[in-house]
């Protein structure tokens, strides 16, 4: 019987966002297929991660594509971003702990390409005067899939409510993001006197 390779990396996806330590064995189980059929699409765990890598990116890109962060008001783009993203979330959520992905010269090229779109819904943002001039996109860009990683894992752990992903994320990601007032310098204690807040924010 032939065996649908993105039915074994979806179904390792939804255990490994569970349980990130699940050994191949376990992998093998949840995709309905013994150690050896998995040995032979996957070499080991590390063919394994990457695959699941390439798929992570492919999901992120289509969420970017589905969500238009280029049009509209910024802020509603992040909305529709994260609408987008929430059913990669849990693969996304593993990926997060998986350092070797995101060290050194064999870093997938696919990630920087995704950071370069978010990055520019947040420099548009900055632009338009919706997000604060204070806060880097590189750094709100960070900050969004942190929050997306951190909240799959809250959801799949039990201690908040799927219904409320969206909301949670959206909120203190636009709640820290928006211009409601001139950031102050800390590290002076006083305005930045050549900023100004955004109409009607």
């Amino acid at each position: 019987m032939a065996v649908d390779r993105d039915h074994v990396l979806r179904s390792a996806a939804a255990l490994l966002a569970h349980k990130s330590t699940a050994t191949l064995d376990e992998v093998a189980r949840a995709a309905g297929i013994s150690r050896a059929t998995l040995h032979r699409h996957f070499a080991g765990r590390e063919a394994l991660v990457r695959a699941l890598e390439a798929l992570g990116i492919e999901e992120c890109e289509a969420a970017l594509d589905a969500a238009r962060p280029e049009e509209g008001p910024a802020a509603d783009a992040v909305r529709r971003l994260v609408r987008e993203l929430e059913p990669a979330a849990g693969l996304l959520s593993f990926l997060y702990t998986e350092n070797q992905l995101f060290e050194g010269e064999e870093q997938n090229e696919g990630w920087a390409r995704i950071d370069e779109r978010v990055s520019a819904l947040f420099r548009r943002g900055r632009l338009s005067g919706e997000f604060r001039i204070d806060l880097t996109p590189a750094w709100l860009t960070e900050a969004l899939f942190g929050l997306i990683a951190s909240g799959a894992y809250v959801v799949l752990s039990g201690r908040a409510a799927p219904k409320d992903f969206q909301h949670m994320i959206v909120e203190l990601m636009l709640g820290g993001a928006l211009r409601t007032e001139e950031p102050a310098r800390e590290n002076h204690g006083e305005r930045n006197h050549d900023q100004h807040p955004a109409a009607g924010t």
